[in-house]
């Protein structure tokens, strides 16, 4: 029989990757504070110069929203703390995706 015991395979299409900055994989804790004064203490999951990408559940954040992030990066023998300014860039089921002010943009 013609097809018995063969598979077919789809073709692999690359993603093309859009992002200027290479995402690293996190194991950090951040903090957010939303407009409002709330803070909640967020798990990140991945984190590049400009964004992080975050686990969240029904913080009622929306596109575009300003919040406050804080966070700690272990560099080994060093652990330096972070506080940036971000803006909500997306919202999924799995977390929400912001877009973080960088040192030029605070200082500009």
């Amino acid at each position: 029989m013609p097809g018995v015991g063969t598979t077919k395979t789809q073709p692999t299409r690359s993603a093309v990757e859009r992002r200027l900055h290479t995402r690293h994989r996190a194991r950090t804790i951040v903090s957010i504070t939303v407009p409002g004064g709330r803070r909640k203490l967020c798990k990140a999951v991945n984190l590049s110069a400009t964004g992080v990408f975050i686990e969240t559940t029904n913080l009622g954040l929306r596109k575009g929203q300003q919040v406050v992030l804080s966070f700690a990066i272990n560099l080994g023998a060093i652990t330096k703390l972070h506080r940036r300014t971000a803006v909500v860039a997306h919202v999924s089921r799995g977390g929400t995706g912001l877009l973080m002010e960088t040192f030029a943009q605070a200082s500009g």
